[in-house]
């Protein structure tokens, strides 16, 4: 049995949505020292729909991989939809992480959540804080 999905490989090798977003109205980043991971996701927002999504990852195959995966899945979504998606969601997509990379997909939706929250402060827009924790303190990326 393979380590990767062939969705995860080509995700890899053919990411969708890289780049940045000049005019972007939210930007989310998140880290992991653990690993060295670093993610960066813009959002164009009209209306409350996110019609363009681009990210920036600095990490390896599964990073990448789940950087392209979760913007796939929320480009021209509604942001309350974007707010549901999850690491398991992203994994399940890619048809599986290994257990060792699973943070990969915790990275990338916290990514989203915090171009979200990045938006939602430009904007102006009140939301509940509990909707955007600092942290899942899961296993997976904490240890």
């Amino acid at each position: 049995m393979a380590l990767y999905s062939e969705k995860v490989m080509d995700h890899f090798r053919n990411p969708r949505n890289v780049g940045t977003i000049e005019d972007a109205n939210g930007v989310g980043e998140v880290g992991n020292a653990k690993c060295g991971d670093i993610m960066r996701v813009y959002l164009k927002v009209e209306d409350g729909i996110i019609v363009d999504v681009k990210f920036e990852t600095f990490g390896c195959g599964s990073a990448i991989a789940s950087s392209s995966m979760a913007t796939e899945m929320i480009k021209g979504k509604p942001l309350s939809e974007a707010l549901t998606l999850t690491n398991k969601a992203v994994a399940e997509a890619l048809d599986g992480l290994p257990a060792h990379k699973m943070h990969c997909s915790v990275l990338a939706e916290e990514a989203i959540r915090n171009a979200v929250k990045d938006y939602y402060d430009r904007a102006g827009i009140e939301y509940d804080p509990k909707q955007f924790p600092d942290c899942h303190n899961c296993s997976h990326c904490c240890g």
